[in-house]
Order: C-alpha cells, then sequence, then structure tokens
C-alpha cells in the first residue's frame, strides 16, 4: 500500500493544528522537544509512544538525554510527512499537551 505525501496546504494545516510541532529545517519532517521531571518520567513517555507507534506501524525518530526527549515525524515510504505523521503528532499531543 503506497501513501501520499501531504500537500503543501495539508502541511501547513498540520503545523496549525499542532503549534508544538516546527517543520524541520533540512529534510520533509516535523520536530517537537518535549522536557519532563526526570528521567523516569521521559522513558515512560517513550514507552507509551513506543506501543502506539506499533499498533501504528509507524515509528518516530527520537533523542533521548535525561528528561529530554526530541521526537522527529516523517514517512519514509512517502518522502515525507503524510497522514502517519497528522495520526502520530495528534497522539503524542494528547498525552504531552
Amino acid at each position: 500500500m503506497s501513501i501520499a505525501e501531504l500537500t503543501a496546504e495539508e502541511r501547513d494545516a498540520l503545523v496549525e493544528a499542532h503549534p508544538k510541532w516546527m517543520l524541520a529545517r533540512e529534510r520533509k519532517a516535523i520536530e517537537r522537544t518535549i522536557e519532563f521531571g526526570d528521567f523516569n518520567e521521559a522513558f515512560g513517555f517513550m514507552t507509551r509512544v513506543a506501543l502506539i507507534a506499533d499498533k501504528h506501524d509507524h515509528h518516530p525518530e527520537w533523542f533521548n538525554v535525561y528528561n529530554k526527549v526530541e521526537i522527529t515525524l516523517t514517512t519514509h515510504d512517502a518522502g515525507g510527512l503524510s497522514v502517519r505523521d497528522v495520526a502520530m503528532a495528534a497522539a503524542i499531543d494528547a498525552m504531552v499537551p
């Protein structure tokens, strides 16, 4: 099953609907950095996201140092952002408003 890349209008709507996400500068992706109280909270969040990602078969790229998690969403099969990234951003925003 092929998945389509978002149009420029759809990409703009994504960023407007999820203002804590920023368009990546050097690639077709969105990024968000979240700070937690400590490492355990950050790791717990990553575990919850991993369960959702597996269910949707769409996995984030991320980087964690102590209480900070940097997340990048993109759809490699689409060559950029897709509806899968919209869904993951919404799920993550629901966990950490």
